[in-house]
């Protein structure tokens, strides 16, 4: 896979497709890989960036304090030396905030946003949830056992484990297959997400879908509403019978109505 130097880190990515350009942000603890079941569908109508932040994959990962508006410029340094002068940008959860910053400080870069199991601001019940990944990767030493062991259960309904418990397990196989993240990446990480807070998203201008599962309690329930009414453009999809992770809970559902949104948005411009 290809690699480019933006603002002094090496960030590593996948290109798939044909079409408008189309920047995949990952989530905590993932790698580019993650979208793998969008991509295949998304990658026959655009054309499909999908990243390694800083601390992740086989991008670099420098020393530093990491926050959800460092990754964005990351991303913005990214598109500006692959030659992207306008793309569609989605992530889910962590990525949904990144796509924000992008949103807010970058308008111009944006054609739309797809923002998944997103919020604004942590508040004391994310961050409690958080601590306990931190703690329980420091005593795992593992980060893909601490998503596995501890970040699934909120990504996943209960009733999903008890139907499709082999589904589950190929999904903790596919998670070990990755290269895995460091434990101080990850910290890094899960630290930028719990002190996220981004103000001025009444200032986005790029339609926006906001995504959420009617079953999480760890971030979309009760931010997306929220949301939905400061940022003018905005249009909200609710998957039922999913939590935080509908893109693996429902994946037909969500990448039927997802890329039907993309494709509304489709010709707004191009890179």
């Amino acid at each position: 896979m290809p690699k480019v130097n933006a603002s002094g880190v090496t960030i590593n990515y996948e290109r798939q497709g044909s079409g408008e350009p189309l920047v995949l942000i990952p989530y905590l603890a993932a790698d580019n890989a993650c979208y793998a079941f969008q991509v295949a569908d998304y990658a026959k109508h655009f054309t499909c960036f999908s990243l390694d932040l800083r601390g992740t994959g086989a991008s670099d990962n420098p020393d530093g304090v990491y926050c959800t508006e460092l990754f964005a410029d990351d991303v913005a340094a990214f598109m500006q030396v692959v030659g992207i002068t306008r793309a569609h940008v989605a992530g889910l959860s962590l990525g949904a905030a990144i796509a924000m910053w992008l949103g807010v400080k970058r308008p111009e870069r944006v054609l739309s946003l797809s923002l998944h199991g997103g919020w604004t601001k942590s508040d004391p019940f994310l961050k409690t949830v958080v601590e306990s990944w931190q703690v329980m990767a420091t005593a795992l030493s593992s980060v893909p056992e601490t998503t596995i062991r501890g970040i699934f259960p909120w990504c996943f309904t209960p009733e999903l484990y008890a139907a499709k418990p082999e589904y589950i397990q190929s999904l903790a196989d596919f998670v070990r297959s990755r290269p895995a993240q460091p434990v101080s990446a990850f910290l890094q990480h899960s630290n930028a997400v719990a002190a996220h807070d981004i103000d001025g998203i009444d200032r986005i201008t790029a339609p926006t879908l906001i995504t959420c599962g009617r079953r999480d309690a760890l971030t979309s329930t009760r931010f997306a509403e929220p949301m939905k009414a400061q940022i003018r453009n905005a249009e909200l999809l609710v998957f039922e019978n999913c939590s935080h992770a509908p893109l693996y809970e429902n994946v037909e559902a969500f990448n039927e109505q997802t890329l039907r949104f993309l494709q509304r948005q489709s010709g707004a411009g191009v890179a």
